[in-house]
Order: C-alpha cells, then sequence, then structure tokens
C-alpha cells in the first residue's frame, strides 16, 4: 500500500508541475479569472445586477402600498454566481483535461506508463489529482472576494451554504474532469479529446431537462444522473447525500474506464 501511494504522489507531484509549468494553463485561468470577475461584478453592481433589481422591487412595493416578501440578496448572488461559474467551467475543463494521456500518446511515453511497474489505477489517481488541485487553486481567488461581499450581508449568510457550493463545484470538475481523462486516454489529439469531452459533458448536463419531457420511471432514472441537478441542489444548500454519492461515481467511473483503457493498450503492445 505504501508504495502505490508513493507511485500516486509522484504522478501527482509530476503532474501539478507540469501545469504550473505551462503557458496553457495560465492561459487558462487567466480567462477564467477574467470572466469570472466580469461576471461578479456585473452580478452585484450592474443596473440589472441583482442589488438593483431588489432596490427596484422594494420601491414598486412602497408605491402599490404593499411591502413584497423579502430577498435573501446574498443567498439569490451565491446560487446565480455559482450557476455562471458551472457553466463557464463547462468550457474550461475539458481543455484542462484533453492532455492528461493525448499528450502522452502523442509524445509516445503512454507506452512506458503502460508497461511500467506503477499500476494504471495509481497513474490515472495521480494524474486526476493534479489536474483538479490546479482547478482548486483557480477557484480560490473567487471564494475570496465572494467572501468580501457576502461579509457585508445583513444578516450574514451561515458559511455551512458557500461552503456546500464551493464543494459542489469542486466535486464537479472532479467529475468532469475523471470522465475527460477517460476520453483523453482515447485518442491521441488532444482537440478531439477536448470537443468529445465537452460533448459527453454537455450531455449529462442536459440529462435533466431530457428526463423531463420523457417523465415516468425512466426519465426520473435519468434525471438521477443529471450533473446539473444535483450541482443545483448542493449550491442552493440542500445537502443530499445520493449528490455526493453521483459525484464520487462518476469520479470512480472515470478512473476505472481510463485504467481499463490503458490495459487494453498494454494487452494490444505485449
Amino acid at each position: 500500500m505504501g508504495i502505490i501511494f508513493g507511485n500516486i504522489i509522484a504522478i501527482y507531484r509530476r503532474e501539478l508541475q507540469s501545469y504550473f509549468a505551462s503557458p496553457l494553463a495560465y492561459a487558462i485561468a487567466a480567462v477564467f479569472w477574467l470572466l469570472s470577475g466580469f461576471f461578479f461584478v456585473l452580478l452585484l453592481l450592474s443596473p440589472e445586477g441583482i442589488i438593483q433589481q431588489v432596490a427596484q422591487r422594494d420601491l414598486a412595493g412602497q408605491q402599490i402600498g404593499q411591502p413584497l416578501p423579502p430577498i435573501d440578496v446574498a443567498y439569490e448572488f451565491l446560487r446565480a454566481f455559482l450557476s455562471i461559474i458551472s457553466s463557464l467551467s463547462l468550457f474550461l475543463l475539458p481543455i484542462l483535461s484533453m492532455g492528461l494521456y493525448a499528450e502522452e500518446r502523442k509524445r509516445g511515453t503512454l507506452e512506458l506508463l503502460a508497461t511500467s511497474p506503477i499500476t494504471n489505477w495509481a497513474v490515472a489517481v495521480g494524474k486526476l489529482l493534479g489536474v483538479v488541485t490546479f482547478f482548486t487553486v483557480m477557484v480560490l481567488p473567487l471564494f475570496a472576494y465572494e467572501a468580501i461581499a457576502l461579509s457585508a450581508a445583513t444578516p450574514p449568510i451561515p458559511p455551512a451554504i458557500p461552503l456546500l457550493g464551493h464543494l459542489a463545484l469542486i466535486m464537479l470538475a472532479a467529475a468532469v474532469l475523471s470522465l475527460g481523462m477517460f476520453v483523453s486516454s482515447l485518442t491521441d489529439s488532444t482537440i478531439l479529446a477536448a470537443v468529445f469531452t465537452f460533448g459527453l459533458i454537455l450531455f449529462l448536463w442536459v440529462l435533466d431537462a431530457i428526463s423531463k419531457s420523457i417523465g415516468g420511471s425512466v426519465g426520473a432514472a435519468l434525471g438521477h444522473l443529471s450533473l446539473l441537478k444535483h450541482y443545483t441542489d448542493l449550491t442552493q444548500g440542500i445537502f443530499d447525500s445520493s449528490s455526493i454519492v453521483l459525484f464520487v461515481s462518476y469520479i470512480v467511473l472515470g478512473i476505472f474506464l481510463t485504467a481499463q483503457s490503458i490495459d487494453a493498450l498494454r494487452f494490444s503492445r505485449s
């Protein structure tokens, strides 16, 4: 067990160092921070932002002489912002995952990994931990300026709600990256890996809408597989163990399929 854990750490450190030495990774992070900051300001301070909308709603209530039910601005802002960040991540995560194995295939080093004493599971877990850590580093600045904005809320928002929402974002990213890692192991083209990963994740994203159109027990079963449904529940502060189990299941599935893909490559080379 100690040897396997050591192998995972070695692969993890190698992957993490490659991300922090990659100009593409810095470009992705810069775009992510730029767009997330833009939407943060747009949601909070623009004339169409949530603060102005609530102010106009209160003014309309005063004009008709009947106060309208209050709105939790901090909660609504956090929910809307995390929804936008998840949609933005839908485009960026396939780019992060596309080179996990496709680059190894292109450079010819995947055969060395496939035939090395390191188990395929250890390689897959180490690679996934590396890219998830990099994404988490990308998310940390968002959490910081969200905390500054939410600290002005009266009454204060319970800390468990933003923590659960960001945990959902990290688990969503881990699930997407795990499946993207499997797709990357099937091709030596990073572009194809990104395109197919985006298509797969988009299907899982809209599965909730598809399930509603089908209805019945089949629709309910499909809806349970939707990434969007479970992510939305968690960002709304609804802790459901089935949502955590679903994300973990997608993560394990991606690792398992990746290990099987590399096993098939090892068998074909032997």
